[in-house]
């Protein structure tokens, strides 16, 4: 999530990738049980697109935009900052756009603090609500009132959102540590859908602070014994926001507000959070159309989980390898990503496959992920794999992701020997991904070695 000022993760990018992927619909206690075990690593990726790397979300149910547009004018922070407005009126601020004496308004409407009147100040002004100009305010164009429309009273609300995380830069919650994680605990929040325990909120961010930042033992003593106290407090001031409320188990967790306003943060870094009306239509498809809408980028892999869960796996699995059998790499590589997400139960149609030339190795493969009966692979079949794997990411135009999956899939191999290897196996894209290297690998020594083994196999 944008604007949280955040220099680490509650969860890291990675670790929260594969925890919203197995989170799913399951029990809390499964879920809850999941998060427990998660510890951020905080590692830096040297791929070029991991700084864009999207996460895949579970799918949600909003509550209807009438609902929520109510729901936004009876949000504390929204009734005080109408009632800041109102105060002030006309009113001269300091040279730095503030109100001069910030106690006299705090006493006057009952605020608890000059930290909470500067952000109702920066809600009230940043929305409309108040207008600063020469060293006047006054009031803005904003009047809210329930005849507004849904869609402007939600327009309203994202704003008001913004301006709350922005304040995690300067010190939003009272406690450094939460504020550098409020972006992410906000996202792991709207993964889970119905809540999680303070303690577990808790784990995640002393886990995550002790590594990223090589805390000292001392430190994370002290910190232990304040977070609990800080993230409550913490907590208490996004209920005041309208983003927490407690869930039946007395767990924090997002408000249908906050569902909404985080999930319209997430959409703007690009990260697949769809709501499920927009995953239900992607149920029905046939297989083809289903990996044809992956190709083509119209489906979300938040669609593919939706596709399985629709029908029986050995079914899924079936009709998967049929489109694999007789397509090019990029339809491999996306039923190869999608047939990872069944289990032992689609066995026997991919044991079929092995009689499938095009398919058998990634069927052998995926046999000997879950320890079941399969073929061995040789040397020269793993380079294929490289080769098809490659090929596949080049087809879906994933050029710098193909480039950074070449180095990650036999690290501390030699490159260069593995190029030659490459340019020996029988595969159909086998030019391609050799130009492909040749031409864009960082390391010469790799590129001068791709483009060698590119013409000889053009020579043969």
């Amino acid at each position: 999530m944008a604007k949280s000022g955040n220099t680490g993760n509650v969860f890291d990018i990675g670790e929260l990738r594969r925890l919203v992927d197995e989170l799913g619909a399951g029990p809390r206690e499964a879920r809850a049980a999941v998060l427990e075990g998660a510890v951020a690593d905080n590692e830096d990726c040297d791929c070029p697109s991991c700084g864009t790397d999207a996460l895949t979300f579970p799918p949600v149910e909003l509550s209807p935009d009438g609902e929520l547009a109510a729901s936004v004018l009876k949000v504390p922070l929204v009734l005080d900052a109408q009632r800041l407005a109102a105060w002030t009126g006309t009113r001269e601020v300091s040279p730095e756009n503030l109100l001069p004496d910030p106690f006299l308004p705090c006493a006057e409407l009952g605020l608890p603090s000059p930290a909470r009147l500067h952000l109702l100040w920066v809600v009230a002004v940043n929305t409309g609500m108040l207008r600063v100009s020469r060293g006047v305010a006054a009031p803005g164009p904003l009047v809210l009132s329930p005849g507004l429309p849904p869609e402007a009273l939600l327009g309203f609300w994202d704003g008001v959102v913004m301006d709350v995380l922005d304040r995690a830069d300067e010190g939003l919650t009272g406690s450094a540590v939460v504020d550098d994680h409020l972006a992410e605990m906000l996202a792991t929040l709207y993964a889970v859908g119905e809540g999680l325990s303070s303690a577990t909120l808790v784990k995640g961010i002393l886990q995550s602070h002790e590594v990223a930042c090589e805390a000292r033992p001392a430190e994370m003593r002290a910190l232990t014994v304040a977070l609990p106290g800080e993230l409550e407090t913490a907590l208490s001031l996004l209920g005041y926001c309208g983003l927490i409320e407690p869930s039946q188990a007395g767990w924090p967790r997002l408000t249908p507000l906050g569902i909404w306003a985080v999930r319209q943060d997430l959409l703007r870094e690009g990260h697949d959070a769809p709501t499920g009306a927009e995953v239900a239509a992607f149920a029905d498809l046939g297989a083809a159309e289903l990996v044809d809408a992956i190709v083509k980028g119209s489906a979300a892999p938040s669609a593919v989980t939706v596709w399985l869960e629709s029908r029986r796996p050995e079914v899924a699995a079936r009709e998967l390898v049929k489109v694999a059998v007789s397509g090019t790499a990029g339809l491999r590589g996306a039923v190869g990503r999608i047939l990872e997400e069944l289990g032992p139960e689609a066995e026997t149609p991919l044991r079929e496959a092995l009689s499938e030339p095009a398919m058998w190795r990634y069927a052998a493969s995926w046999l000997h992920i879950r320890d079941l009966p399969a073929p061995d692979l040789t040397p020269a079949d793993s380079t294929w794999l490289t080769v098809d794997s490659l090929a596949s990411l080049i087809h879906l135009g994933n050029v710098p992701e193909a480039l950074c999956g070449f180095d990650a899939l036999e690290p501390g191999e030699d490159l260069v020997r593995l190029v030659e290897e490459m340019a020996l196996v029988d595969h159909p894209d086998t030019i391609a991904v050799l130009d492909l290297l040749g031409a864009h690998h960082s390391k010469a020594a790799v590129a001068k070695s791709a483009r060698k083994a590119a013409m000889k196999v053009r020579s043969r």
